[in-house]
């Protein structure tokens, strides 16, 4: 009688534990408290200053930081269009998913997958304010700080062994601080070729998903896994250095002014230079510039009372269109009150160069550039450069930031050292997008930034009253 006894508690505890938290879980996931109270809704100067740090996070932008901008009338903009935007997304969704789709039908027994519903709710994103920067470059950067706690209504149906499995997700919430680079600013519609997205932080992402009509989410620990999992992923792919780059037109359509070279300009010296001044000579300067830039142009020192001068100088100028711009070379007389009279102009198309071959040219000043002006024939003197055009190489295995050294990635910029560079020519473009926690020892400070590589030293802009 002890034997069976234990043998059939030893039953009753395998098959009651199990049926147990099976039960107990279907409970846990299926049902919902009862007694649900409305918030408390109270006005700001009511409350004390423990409520108001529990709030600080909800607070927007653009009140915390008067780096961002109220964007109500984009907000009212979203909230009117989005029943029409939230057809053409979830159309666009359908489209994209479909041939995702087709590559798991006929796998694991999958018969078919399709969205039963599709819609993004009735609640659109609310932009809590905005940041624009303002480059040198033909470029629009912009950084909303998004919200949205959605209520869609997305269901999928999976059809496996001719069973029906419904997979639904619910309460979305999406906080996202993206920058937003439109990108090569050009005159056909809409104004701009590609559109560039990275994330300044990891994204949050809060969701729950019912498979079968139960919330799977509410499973202890799945929770924590797939939010942090979302944050990686994401966070691999496009947080910032990481881009998605979004082409908007055609390279065929529209030509993007896309650097493929550098121009080396050594300014050698000038000869027997025009005197300007009543009393006493000329202090030159020449100033570089390219045709079809907007970029300031670059200039030598000033030479006192002088009118053969040396200035052994050289210039970096970034080539876009080989084929068609011109360096235009112009030489000035400094004066310390007034405009500074211009002696003589000349141009060198860069048509004339070899790729990687050094040419010096001397060439005589003339008082205007263009052929049928009548005054340009007065001795203004010679100014002698050479000129050295590389161009850039295509990008290859071989030509990329990294190299592959016996399996080690490796830096080629890091390698380089002393007199020694990469083969070819190359670019490297710097924005300086802006600061925080500036320190200064006045009331305001007047901040710029240094940049130094390889012995060259460029300097930004000054930003005044900065406080």
């Amino acid at each position: 009688m002890g034997f069976l006894s234990t043998i059939l508690g030893i039953l009753g505890f395998g098959i009651g534990l199990p049926f147990g938290i099976l039960v107990g879980f279907y409970f846990f996931v299926y049902s919902k408290p009862k007694d649900v109270e409305n918030p408390v809704v109270r006005p700001l100067h009511e409350m004390d200053t423990t409520s108001l740090q529990e709030i600080l996070h909800e607070i927007p932008l653009w009140v915390k930081s008067p780096d961002y901008d109220r964007v109500d009338w984009l907000n009212q903009f979203l909230l009117d269009m989005w029943p029409y935007l939230d057809k053409a997304i979830c159309k666009t969704i359908r489209i994209m998913a479909r041939p995702i789709f087709a590559e798991y039908i006929g796998k694991y027994q999958i018969e078919s997958i399709d969205f039963s519903n599709l819609s993004l709710g009735t609640l659109p994103p609310i932009i809590q304010g905005m940041k624009a920067y303002n480059t040198e470059e033909r470029e629009l950067v912009m950084e909303p700080a998004m919200k949205w706690a959605g209520n869609p209504n997305i269901t999928l149906v999976l059809k496996i062994l001719s069973l029906s499995i419904t997979v639904q997700l619910v309460d979305l919430q999406v906080f996202v601080a993206p920058r937003i680079t439109l990108k090569h600013l050009v005159p056909t519609f809409p104004c701009f070729s590609s559109m560039v997205v990275s994330l300044m932080e990891k994204p949050h992402v809060d969701f729950g998903l019912k498979v079968l009509g139960g919330d799977i989410m509410s499973i202890p620990g799945l929770y924590r896994f797939v939010q942090e999992t979302i944050k990686k992923q994401v966070s691999s792919l496009y947080h910032w250095p990481q881009t998605l780059e979004i082409p908007i037109l055609d390279a065929s359509i529209v030509a993007v002014g896309k650097p493929v070279g550098l121009l080396h300009v050594k300014v050698i010296r000038a000869i027997r230079l025009l005197k300007m001044d009543l009393i006493g000579l000329s202090d030159p300067y020449v100033k570089l510039s390219l045709s079809e830039e907007r970029l300031p142009a670059k200039k030598t020192t000033v030479k006192k009372r002088n009118l053969n001068p040396e200035w052994n100088e050289n210039f970096r100028l970034i080539v876009k269109k080989p084929q068609t711009q011109v360096l235009n070379i112009n030489v000035y007389d400094w004066d310390k009150v007034g405009a500074h009279d211009r002696i003589g102009s000349q141009v060198v198309p860069l048509k004339l160069l070899t790729p990687h071959e050094p040419k010096e040219f001397t060439l005589d000043l003339l008082k205007s550039t263009f052929t049928g002006d009548s005054h340009h024939k007065k001795p203004r003197g010679q100014i002698v450069v050479e000129l050295t055009y590389d161009h850039f190489k295509e990008d290859s295995d071989d030509s990329r930031g990294h190299i592959e050294r016996d399996g080690k990635k490796e830096n080629r910029i890091d390698r380089a050292s002393g007199n020694e560079s990469p083969r070819g020519a190359g670019l490297l473009l710097v924005t300086v997008y802006g600061a925080d926690d500036v320190e200064g020892g006045g009331a305001h400070n007047n901040p710029y930034v240094f940049i130094l590589f390889r012995g060259e030293k460029k300097k930004s802009k000054v930003s005044l009253l900065t406080f």
